[in-house]
């Protein structure tokens, strides 16, 4: 077997599963596979779109519901520490995200908190700086992202009384057509770390730096990237960001969101989901609003307490393992598995679509076949679970916490064997799913 091609970096092929056994045996990370709850029969490759159950988390749901809720009642938003949740759980989270502390909630949807930073960010440049309307953001970014933005600069053309130039949205392929588009008349950079569909990754201390040049301010998302590879908000001097917690970091399906504000834009930072939760005195039940003095007011009405209490059990877990250690065995596992599928199956005609190079690629690995789906369908029907995205694109992704060597090893055995034998080309494979 040969050696990976020229551009990545990583260890010499692999010639036999039971050489991948010995290094999973050598790994630092191999005793957090057991802090997971996952069927014996699978091998699970989709912790880039719903993380695997932590143990503890059921019962810690348990705990809220049986005995917070059911013997504590109401009492539990003091004494539970409910209500200081968002912002204890936040501050948390903060530690894998370069984030002081004081500047992170977990909140909400990631869609309500891209608004809502994309919001006060334009509120911010229409003070500094009135004629920047526009947003940039990445044709291939993910669409909520796209949508959100569009909605909001329709909303505020719509209401607006001025006369003069319209917000817009502007989009971009590359990091070449980024740079043209930041000019004199951008007010925000709006883009994903690590991209959903192919695993591509920004360089967030550069790129921030090029939007600031410009006079632009910059929302990252996270989602793709919180848990999975090193980040440093502060450090890249970023001003926004906001992320879901149910990927990387295990928090449950539709888990609690969060957002992060820089401290520099903190007395700034107002946004127009000005709920209850956000007010400086909510139980003063006061008739106008006045937002909170620290990140509270980044939050919009009550929040899921049974949700975010199961959100620090992963976030326990994740500030346990060293990101340095996940970050490496991250991109040793995406490397094998690039290679073994175009070692193992070079004749089916699989694309890769996801970077070689380390320091532009996330954790999960896309291929791109014409037959992506049904392909997909068979897999997961054999128990390797990964997912597929248009156009043509199957997912794999890499959690180190859960995922040996061996695992992509036999998963790519699996897919070897539906591509010989044409069982993807079953009837029931080709039937779409709601979810894909």
């Amino acid at each position: 077997m040969d050696g990976l091609k020229e551009g990545t970096h990583s260890v010499q092929s692999i010639h036999t599963r039971e050489h991948l056994a010995q290094r999973d045996a050598q790994d630092t990370l191999r005793e957090f596979k057991e802090r997971f709850s996952l069927p014996e029969s699978v091998i699970y490759l989709d912790g880039n779109s719903l993380g695997a159950l932590p143990r503890g988390a059921a019962e810690r749901a348990a705990e809220v519901v049986n005995a917070e809720w059911g013997q504590g009642l109401i009492r539990s938003w003091n004494e539970a520490g409910w209500f200081d949740l968002p912002l204890k759980l936040g501050d948390k989270l903060g530690q894998l995200l370069g984030a002081n502390p004081q500047e992170t909630a977990i909140t909400d949807t990631t869609s309500l908190n891209l608004f809502k930073a994309l919001a006060s960010a334009l509120r911010t440049q229409k003070a500094d700086s009135p004629h920047r309307r526009v947003i940039i953001t990445e044709r291939d970014n993910f669409p909520t992202d796209i949508y959100i933005a569009q909605g909001l600069t329709d909303l505020v053309n719509s209401l607006s009384q001025e006369i003069g130039v319209p917000y817009e949205v502007r989009l971009i392929d590359d990091e070449a057509s980024l740079r043209a588009a930041l000019d004199e008349d951008t007010a925000v950079l709006a883009l994903s770390h690590v991209n959903y569909r192919t695993g591509s990754m920004w360089d967030m201390a550069e790129i921030t730096a090029a939007a600031h040049d410009a006079g632009a301010l910059v929302v990252w998302d996270l989602a793709h990237a919180a848990g999975a590879v090193p980040v440093d908000l502060n450090g890249a001097n970023a001003d926004y960001a906001v992320g879901c917690t149910y990927k990387y970091l295990n928090g449950g399906p539709g888990s609690p969101a969060f957002i992060w504000v820089n401290a520099r834009h903190h007395d700034r930072f107002w946004q127009p989901l000005s709920g209850w939760w956000s007010h400086n005195a909510p139980f003063a039940m006061e008739e106008s609003y006045t937002p909170a003095k620290d990140v509270r007011r980044f939050m919009c009405g009550t929040q899921p307490v049974t949700s975010l209490a199961m959100i620090e059990v992963g976030l326990d877990i994740a500030l346990e393992a060293d990101m340095a250690a996940v970050r490496a065995t991250s991109l040793e596992l995406t490397d094998l598995l690039i290679e073994l599928v175009e070692t193992h199956c070079a004749e089916f005609g699989f694309e890769l679509v996801t970077p070689r190079e380390h320091a532009q690629r996330g954790s999960h690995v896309s291929f791109r076949h014409k037959h992506g789906y049904e392909i997909m369908a068979a897999l997961i029907a054999r128990g390797v679970i990964g997912d597929y995205r248009e156009p043509e694109v199957l997912r794999f992704g890499i959690t180190p916490l859960y995922i040996s060597r061996t695992d992509i090893w036999d998963a790519v055995q699996i897919l070897r064997e539906i591509l010989h034998t044409n069982a993807w080309q079953r009837e029931e494979y080709s039937l779409r799913n709601a979810v894909t």
